[in-house]
């Protein structure tokens, strides 16, 4: 449940904005790691979201949630820093789980369960971002329809076809997945 005090902000101190990026941070972070698909972009994406959002902070009419105008201020900084030139240029060909965080050695099960999930995500990683991206505000941060048309900027319609679409997709793209591990 979200505090109804981010909604009145006339003051905004230090405390408060450490709050909010101890409460919103990770979700941020996670949300940039989705569209950018890069640990390093992720980290300067949610650093550049709490930048824009404490200089913007006036702007909050609190007609969406905190969560949902921050998610917004982060899918906007995300994919302009996917569209530079330099990162076309110099970042070629880079996959998310190849660097960054080393797994842990853990038991056969949850070995086992990992490699399903890490291979789904793989999955859901190689849709086109505007599928991605439904997918990823729907199952992980549990949005509504409306909110994530917020986030989007686009109308509840196309909300409920790119999610469709886009579930379709991951179960066409997972059947080829086990049909091609079972060859």
């Amino acid at each position: 449940m979200e505090p109804d005090y981010w909604k009145n902000i006339e003051s905004f101190g230090a405390e408060s904005f450490r709050e909010l990026m101890e409460t919103y941070g990770q979700g941020v972070w996670d949300y940039a790691f989705y569209i950018t698909g890069r640990f390093d972009l992720a980290d300067d994406v949610a650093q550049d979201v709490f930048l824009a959002a404490y200089r913007r902070i006036a702007t909050f009419r609190g007609q969406s949630s905190m969560r949902t105008w921050l998610l917004a201020i982060t899918r906007n900084i995300a994919l302009n820093n996917r569209r530079t030139a330099f990162l076309r240029r110099v970042i070629l060909v880079d996959r998310p789980g190849e660097h960054g965080k080393e797994a842990h050695p853990s038991a056969e099960q949850e070995a086992l369960s990992r490699s399903h999930s890490e291979d789904l995500w793989r999955v859901v990683l190689a849709l086109p971002v505007k599928f991605r991206e439904v997918l990823l505000l729907d199952a992980k941060y549990g949005m509504s329809l409306a909110e994530i048309a917020g986030v989007l900027d686009v109308p509840l319609g196309t909300v409920k076809s790119r999610l469709a679409r886009a579930r379709q997709k991951v179960s066409e793209a997972w059947k080829e997945e086990v049909a091609y591990e079972q060859a």
